[in-house]
């Protein structure tokens, strides 16, 4: 019996243009043995939940450095319960205020990441919330 490669699906939603700290993430998963599925710039909510759909992802991780963090990680968490993906665990990263931190979890977002944080930290909670 095979053991189950984990797939993670990174995306950057908005209109922000920096994506260095997505794909050094997307990397840093790769090399821990996970599927990595990199959307690129500029997705929309709906594109990234159609996204994680199609490729069957056990985890979605954001990239968000815009600010716009409150409003488009509640619409993909929507999308992604009307897809019937409720278990999929969401991560976020970019730039996001301390006082956002637990509306977020509140949401159901699994962990929050700022700048510089660890990959290998990363990985640990990734790993960790799919043992779950």
């Amino acid at each position: 019996m095979t053991e189950h490669k984990i797939r993670v699906l990174v995306a950057k939603p908005g209109l922000d243009g920096h994506d260095r700290g997505a794909k050094v993430v997307a990397r840093a998963l790769r090399d821990a043995g996970m599927e990595v599925i990199y959307t690129g710039l500029r997705q929309t909510p709906e594109m990234i939940a159609e996204a994680a759909l199609q490729e069957d992802v056990d985890v979605v991780g954001l990239s968000v450095l815009s600010g716009a963090h409150m409003a488009l990680a509640p619409r993909i968490m929507e999308l992604l319960k009307i897809n019937g993906q409720s278990k999929v665990k969401v991560f976020i990263g970019g730039i996001i205020p301390d006082e956002d931190l637990h509306r977020l979890k509140e949401m159901g977002v699994t962990g929050v990441y700022g700048p510089g944080a660890s990959t290998e930290d990363i990985i640990r909670d990734v790993k960790s919330a799919m043992a779950e």
